[in-house]
Order: structure tokens, then sequence, then C-alpha cells
């Protein structure tokens, strides 16, 4: 039983971890909503990114972490430039020029294309399940953008940037899962988030005259975005990842607009109508469809486990079954 046991503890961890991450993600979207009218859009995820690093390379130090492997370098690299470098910036841009729902919906096409460029680069496949999970939390999705969305204040140029941003996204994550199998969680995130600051350094300027003008609560914001969206977050996102497929944890990221709903509600007294919270049930309800397993894969799993620890005397019969599982 002891191998059942650990393979149920790690699941929980991993959920644990993507739990921590789409709450923290979900508060982002207020503070770049606060720091943004403050920062321009190079500037906030410079000023974010360097926050991360400051965190991290300290929690790196303590843990005598090092370098990562040669080997985890290529995924590092390009999650760095895409996920934490060009990602930050055109979602910040692309934030102010559409309104959050338009934003949150087209964003949302990030786990779709991740799953596809997992299933066909990581050979993780396309289970029926996540495909249908998926589909439900994108329709969800879909009608919370449309029911925050304001007339006539989406433009051309901001769709296009939160595509944008959204296929960088899912790159991002597509070339981390392969680093994790050489680098832990916490020296792919420090160094991708370094990599991602060395790329937004031509945006140092204007981050050192945003900061002399932004207002307090502007730059807290900023450093709220770096200490736990970024550094915790995308730390607890690598540890989960680690631990399942790109394709599921895409999904779990549905959660995120149904969260925002509910934490502009409360931080921001934004009552949401009725079919946005609709939506946002929606949205949970795919998440949940897309973690889930078929209860006949659930109990093969608990019966080659159980036979790889009692080998033929664990295969219990089926007239007394619970005083084997007992001798298991």
């Amino acid at each position: 039983m002891k191998p059942l046991l650990s393979a149920r503890r790690t699941e929980l961890l991993a959920a644990g971890a993507a739990t921590i991450t789409v709450l923290l993600w979900a508060s982002a979207f207020v503070s770049i909503r606060s720091a943004g009218e403050a920062y321009a859009p190079g500037a906030l995820a410079l000023g974010r990114l360097l926050a991360g690093v400051l965190v991290l390379g300290v929690i790196c130090l303590i843990r005598r972490e090092g370098f990562p492997p040669r080997a985890a370098w290529p995924g590092i690299v390009v999650s760095g430039l895409l996920w934490f470098g060009l990602y930050m910036v055109v979602l910040n841009w692309g934030e102010q020029k559409v309104d959050a729902g338009t934003a949150a919906l087209v964003v949302n096409v990030g786990p779709l294309i991740m799953a596809l460029l997992a299933g066909w680069l990581l050979k993780e496949g396309l289970p029926p399940r996540l495909l249908a999970g998926m589909a439900v939390s994108f329709a969800g999705a879909a009608v919370v953008g449309l029911s925050m969305s304001g007339e006539g204040s989406a433009s051309v140029l901001g769709v296009l940037l939160c595509l944008l941003a959204a296929v960088a996204y899912a790159g991002g994550v597509v070339a981390q899962k392969p680093a994790l199998r050489h680098g832990s969680a916490l020296q792919v995130t420090t160094f991708g988030c370094a990599i991602g600051a060395v790329a937004c350094l031509p945006f140092a300027g204007q981050l050192v005259s945003d900061a002399a003008d932004a207002p307090l609560s502007a730059t807290l914001n900023m450093l709220y975005l770096g200490v736990f969206p970024t550094a915790l977050a995308f730390t607890t996102w690598a540890f989960a990842l680690a631990r399942t497929t790109a394709g599921k944890m895409g999904a779990t990221t549905y959660a995120v607009p149904a969260l925002v709903v509910l934490m502009s509600w409360v931080a921001l007294d934004e009552v949401p109508g009725w079919i946005t919270l609709v939506g946002g049930l929606v949205c949970l309800a795919g998440v949940a469809v897309s973690r889930s397993r078929p209860r006949t894969a659930v109990a093969a799993a608990e019966v080659g486990d159980a036979a790889a620890v009692g080998g033929p005397v664990a295969a219990a019969p089926e007239t007394s079954p619970e005083p084997q599982r007992e001798q298991a």
C-alpha cells in the first residue's frame, strides 16, 4: 500500500501547489490594474521581475541550490524569454488597450494552445476528459469575459497583444516542463525569472522615471506582484508541473477568471451580475472535469500498486477483499 499512499500524497501536494498558484495569479489581476495606472507595461514587468529575482535569489542562497544542470538550461532560457519576459510585457500592454473581460477571454486561449503543444511536443496525449473539461472551462471563461466587457472598449491591437500573451504563456510552460526533469522547481523558477528580467532591462530607464512619480500604493502593488504572484506562485506552479502534465496544469488556470470575479467583489466592491457568477461556476466545473480520472483508471492504478507491493498474494479474492488489503 505504500506506493499507493505515496502516489496519493504526491497528487495532493501537486493539487495544493496548483491551488496556491491559481489564487495568487488571480490576485495579480487586481494589483496589475492598480500599478498599471502609474507604471508603463515594460517598466511594470521589469520591476515585478527584479523583486521576484531578489526574493528567489535569497531563498536559493539559503537552501544552497546552486546552478541548474546543463540539461535544464534550454528549457529555462526559452521559458524565461517567453513567459517571464514577453508574456508579462505584452499582457500589461494589452490590458491598457482592452477591458479586463476581453483580456481574460483572449488570454484563456493559452491553456488550449498549451494542451495541443504538450500533446504534440511532450507526447502527453489529449485525454478525452481533459479536452471536455477545457471546453467547459473555456465556455465559462467566454461567459465571464463577455459579461464583464464594456461596449466599444476593445481595440484590434489590444486583442492581438493578449493573443500574443496567450501564445507566449503556452510556449513558456511547454518549454519549462522538460527543464523540471533536470532542475528543481526553485532553480527553474529563479533562473527563468532572472532571464526574463535581463530581457526587460531596456525598460530600466522608464522604470526609474515611473517610480519617481508613482504613488506609494502603485509601487507596493508592483512589489507584491514580484514577491507573491511571481516568486511564490511561479515556484509552486513549477513544483506542481513537475508532478503532472502540462495540459492538466493549463486547465487548472481556468479557475482564475472565476476567482478574479470573487476577489473584485470582495476587495473592490464590484458586484458581479448573475451571468458572470454562472460563468465562473462553469469555469470551476470544467477544471474539476479536466483533473478527474475515470473510475476504471483509478481502480486499475490501485490494483497495480497493490500487486507491486504484495506480488501474487496481493491479488485478493473477490469474496474477502478487506482482509487481504489489510495484509498488504
